[in-house]
């Protein structure tokens, strides 16, 4: 049996939406391209998705790109006493793939993000490197 992964089905519009309040709770001011791109792809891994949540994003005046680094403006940061629910079962982290008996899910306002598992939860926040 393949794990659960728990990521429900979203609309194009959706995946964009989710992505942007992402880039919006991230508690980095700056980040390389390839950092942003690592925590992009827990959303998308649809080169053209992953483009239109950053022009989204750059238009929403959360992000602002030059060259190879991204500025962020965003209004918060993932509130871990609220905003991430802890779930038992059998998943993949979403970041890296590895199988988690804990999974740990991002609800935002858009959707709801994950699993991801303890150290991969904290990279995809921004709060460890």
């Amino acid at each position: 049996m393949a794990p659960d992964d728990g990521a429900p089905t979203r609309t194009r519009e959706e995946t964009v939406a989710l992505g942007v309040e992402l880039l919006d709770r991230l508690e980095d001011e700056e980040l390389p391209l390839p950092d942003l791109m690592d925590r992009l792809e827990t959303v998308t891994t649809s080169p053209a998705v992953t483009r239109e949540v950053l022009e989204e994003a750059e238009r929403r005046g959360v992000i602002e790109r030059e060259d190879a680094v991204v500025r962020v403006h965003g209004s918060g940061f993932v509130r871990f006493d609220s905003q991430v629910i802890c779930r038992e079962g059998e998943f993949s982290c979403r970041r890296c793939g590895a199988g988690i008996t804990t999974g740990h899910f991002i609800a935002l306002d858009a959707g709801e993000l994950g699993p991801f598992g303890s150290s991969c939860i904290r990279k995809v926040t921004g709060r460890e490197e």
